[in-house]
């Protein structure tokens, strides 16, 4: 059980300050295993959401590892980048207990029922019920280090402590050890990302720690029983050449789980949402149409599928798409309701600086720039079918019939937008499709207008010309 004291300190942990009161709470004392199986079980039967912000993945990842945490098994996340690995790696936080005693001022975060290190065992045997107890929250109980092939086993394990033999310590003392940072992880998570690029000998000093569930330190006699939960990511052998989990290490986890991009683009947009730190603001119909986008780089034969295209790419041009509106609204002074709002004149700048997060075939040197723009198109002209199909938008291409044209471009505020194309017919039932209704800011309107035209443009129902960066609709 979790101590759930009444007189909780000023810190906001709970009371007991000594061993004798941690036993007098009732305080049970349990594994860092068995608090996530607990704490997970909690949460499943309440009908909660056990891993909160990990989107599209409720049907496929997630039941594994919620068997994994069951069961009690370390485990392997495997996936290309931008999958959301480490995002799931650092939400296991959330099932350990908010609170945990500690003996204080254990370097390794003793249990002070059963401590483990040679200083905390004797100050037990020295102060017994008196031995003093400090509280740890689930925050700091978590350490994440990621795999460079420069980590050493003492970065990892530990090693001799040259200012503790300077001080006058033996070295056959125990206490000479500094602690790396498996040991000081003890009784939490510890999250070791790209796990193949360790170099492989340095991948056998966590033999013990996986299966053992101790450390031993260079030729000391000392093993530490450990109480540490491994969790580790990788991205598949054959993408990235840079090194292996050698097969003994993979045999000590015991749950290797794959990872996937997400299938649905709806799970792509509420992820935009959420991770998109946005600028300006940005309508659902163009993260719709970066959702698609980022689904149709995923299923081109000129992209590498090997190294995959990231969520990060997708996060990255809502984030890139805002600043271009913003930056809009700043040169050219539109304040108010008329404000930074993004439209799809904003998608194009942004292609030439997400060219770094794809990786292309090696026949399409040369093309990067083009593929980008024809599925971008393709995106675009997707999302114009879904959002306004049935749609009766002849009110549009009857302005340009008459032989009007509209300009527009990165720099062109709504209101000359708007003051060009003036009243059309059928423009309310389309802020209505996209979600802006009749209380529509200028900028929303302009946003709708030019979605509309650039839908019709890629249907083939008006004609556009680019002009000195400028978009001309209606242009032969």
């Amino acid at each position: 059980m979790t101590v759930t004291s009444s007189q909780p300190s000023s810190a906001g942990h709970p009371a007991p300050a000594t061993l004798g009161q941690l036993r007098a709470s009732g305080h049970e004392s349990r594994g860092v295993a068995e608090e996530l199986r607990a704490n997970l079980l909690s949460r499943l039967r309440a009908g909660e959401d056990a891993f909160p912000g990990i989107v599209g993945l409720e049907d496929t990842v997630i039941p594994e590892l919620e068997s994994a945490l069951l069961a009690g098994h370390d485990l392997v996340l495997l996936g290309e980048r931008g999958q959301g690995k480490t995002r799931i790696m650092r939400t296991l936080v959330t099932l350990l207990d908010e609170w945990s005693p500690e003996v204080a001022g254990c370097e390794i975060h003793d249990d002070p029922y059963a401590p483990v290190c040679v200083r905390c065992r004797t100050l037990l045997a020295e102060l017994g019920d008196d031995l003093p107890v400090a509280w740890r929250h689930r925050d700091d109980r978590y350490t994440e280090k990621l795999a460079t092939p420069d980590t050493s086993v003492g970065d990892l394990i530990g090693d001799v402590d040259p200012v503790k033999v300077a001080q006058g310590r033996t070295l056959g003392d125990p206490e000479t050890v500094h602690y790396g940072l498996v040991p000081r992880t003890n009784r939490g998570l510890f999250g070791l990302n790209e796990l193949p690029d360790l170099a492989e000998r340095i991948q056998v000093a966590l033999f013990n720690v996986l299966e053992e569930r101790d450390i031993q330190v260079r030729g000391y006699s000392l093993r530490l029983p450990l109480d540490v939960f491994l969790i580790a990511t990788a991205n598949p052998e054959d993408y990235t050449n840079r090194g292996r989990i050698i097969t003994p290490l993979k045999d000590r986890f015991g749950a290797e789980i794959r990872t996937h991009y997400l299938s649905e683009v709806s799970d792509e947009v509420a992820l935009l949402r959420q991770e998109a730190e946005v600028v300006a603001e940005v309508g659902d119909h163009l993260l719709e149409v970066l959702a698609r986008f980022v689904h149709l780089l995923r299923e081109s034969s000129s992209v590498d599928q090997r190294s995959g295209v990231s969520a990060r790419f997708a996060i990255a041009a809502a984030e890139g798409v805002a600043a271009s509106a913003l930056r809009r609204a700043a040169r050219t002074g539109e304040t108010g309701d008329a404000g930074a709002v993004a439209r799809v004149c904003d998608l194009a700048p942004v292609l030439p600086t997400l060219l770094g997060k794809v990786e292309f075939e090696m026949g399409e040197e040369g093309r990067e720039r083009a593929v980008l723009d024809h599925l971008l198109r393709l995106a675009i002209a997707a999302t114009f079918r879904e959002r306004l199909s049935g749609l009766d938008l002849t009110g549009f291409t009857s302005v340009f019939a008459e032989g009007a044209v509209v300009e527009t471009g990165e720099l062109v505020p709504a209101s000359d937008v708007l003051s060009q194309l003036g009243t059309v017919p059928g423009l309310a039932k389309v802020l209505d499709r996209l979600g802006y209704g009749d209380s529509a800011s200028r900028g929303q309107v302009a946003a709708a207008v030019e979605f509309v035209l650039e839908g019709l443009h890629l249907t083939r129902r008006i004609e556009k010309a680019t002009v000195d960066g400028r978009t001309v609709y209606g242009a032969a």
